[in-house]
């Protein structure tokens, strides 16, 4: 059996944090064992570790997503590459294409698709070892996970089960009718009295099946191929492409734990903590949260049951109930580039942006580099950058010649220009770019980590260049 982790969305429902540089799924709001910090993508890792998964695991994720990955589960992780978000059948059937194609897996093995950001119990994951046996055993197409539900829910889909005649009341894998998305509460309350499941997004199916529905349909099944076609397919659900399809489809009853945290009041359930950054929430605000990552100090009181979240990219204040309707809300906001983000390397945050008389852009960001790490041999066609180095120690190249970094260097580097920088401590500067582009990614990488660019840096890191002096 082979696990396929989804890593899509952006996650609006969890803005001012989440946004297209770092999705919801990469915020680190949850406790963990030892009392720290950890993403919704650590904490499905690490239960995949424990059931005993993580070694047959993949995850699909788009390419803005690697460094987050990697970042935060570290370098031996299996990826496969989306080039674009196009909802889950695209996803699925890249995967598929890549179990088959690259990893030649034969096609009797079975795949288990489950999306990355479930709050579950470890016995979750027992439920979905189940799957290949139940596959086996019914003979069915598909297997899914339903959850038993605890209330009658409007926000879930439900697996409406079929004749159980004759079967037992507790019998491993039900027969499935139908589906029946976000009911309102009356018709839910209709289901849950015939034992409809929760659908939690979790499907297992023999490769081959997928592979064959690929070919049926005249997409290519080999990885590299599909890719290149990755756009013709249709941005839709795989529920509503192929599970809603499928003749014969079973589903497995799991009876603990398991939350949808896509939305403020859901999340802050788990958080564990009243607030995270800068803040104080009186004794009278009961049930309210504070999640902060400026550095300004943020003060809540006489207001129960509210959210507010506060991050570059803007300020929420929220009654927790009314939270899910951020999405809808957000439609009204003019579209705009994320001011901040996490990658693999450190992270940097937008502190001023605006449109000069003669029509370039200019941006302030500070960027921090964790030591050790590089930003490998790249250029920016449009745009021209000036640090400032704030704190820490390092060096750079640019246009092949090397000289150190530390507190108060200030570096030129004209638009066109080869620059590359390593951290020997943790590193921060302020990078001032100015250019037709310049709040764009403009830039072009031509050595990965800077591997080419620092080859002889120890021989001549002491060379100063001429663009570099003392503020």
């Amino acid at each position: 059996m082979k696990v396929a982790l989804l890593s899509g969305g952006s996650g609006q429902r969890l803005w001012p944090l989440s946004n297209e540089a770092r999705p919801k799924q990469f915020l680190r709001l949850l406790r963990d064992a030892e009392g720290g910090l950890e993403s919704m993508v650590q904490r499905v890792w690490r239960q995949l570790g424990a059931a005993g998964l993580d070694q047959d695991a993949f995850l699909a994720v788009g390419e803005k997503q690697m460094d987050l990955v990697r970042k935060q589960l570290g370098e031996g992780v299996r990826l496969i590459r989306e080039p674009d978000r196009r909802d889950t059948f695209p996803a699925v059937s890249l995967v598929a294409a890549y179990l088959h194609s690259i990893a030649c897996l034969p096609e009797d093995e079975t795949v288990v698709v489950l999306p990355v950001d479930p709050y579950v119990d470890d016995r979750f994951f027992h439920t979905v070892r189940t799957l290949p046996d139940v596959l086996r055993r019914t003979g069915a197409e598909l297997a899914l996970v339903g959850v038993r539900p605890t209330y009658p829910s409007s926000k879930y889909g439900y697996i409406v089960p079929g004749d159980e005649a004759g079967r037992p009341p507790d019998a491993e894998a039900l027969p499935v009718a139908g589906f029946k998305e976000k009911p309102d509460e009356k018709l839910a309350e209709e289901l849950l009295a015939h034992g409809a499941l929760w659908n939690c997004g979790v499907f297992a199916f023999r490769l081959g099946y997928m592979i064959g529905l690929l070919a049926e349909r005249g997409y290519p099944v080999r990885y590299e191929e599909l890719v290149r076609q990755y756009d013709l397919l249709p941005a839709i659900s795989f529920d509503c492409e192929v599970v809603e399809k499928a003749s014969r489809v079973a589903a497995v009853r799991y009876d603990g734990e398991w939350k949808d945290l896509g939305t403020w009041n859901t999340l802050t359930e788990e958080m564990g903590v009243r607030h995270v950054g800068p803040g104080i929430v009186c004794d009278r605000s009961s049930g309210s949260h504070i999640i902060n990552e400026t550095e300004q100090n943020v003060v809540v009181v006489g207001l129960p049951d509210i959210v507010v979240a506060v991050s570059p990219d803007g300020i929420l204040v929220t009654d927790k109930a009314a939270s899910p309707r951020l999405k809808e809300l957000l439609r009204e906001l003019a579209p705009s580039v994320p001011m901040s983000g996490e990658r693999d390397w450190g992270n940097w945050r937008i502190v001023d942006r605006k449109v000069l008389e003669d029509g370039r852009r200019a941006v302030t960001r500070i960027v921090r580099l964790e030591a050790g790490r590089r930003l490998g041999y790249h250029l920016h066609l449009a745009s021209e950058e000036v640090w400032t180095v704030i704190s820490g120690t390092g060096e750079y190249a640019l246009n092949g010649e090397f000289a150190p970094l530390s507190p108060g260097v200030v570096v030129k580097v004209p638009a066109g220009a080869l620059h590359a920088i390593r951290a020997h401590t943790e590193l921060e500067w302020i990078e001032y770019r100015c250019g037709r582009d310049a709040d764009e990614d403009d830039g072009i990488r031509l050595y990965d980590e800077g591997d080419a660019a620092f080859a002889p840096a120890s021989a001549g890191s002491a060379q100063r260049r001429s663009g570099a002096g003392r503020g």
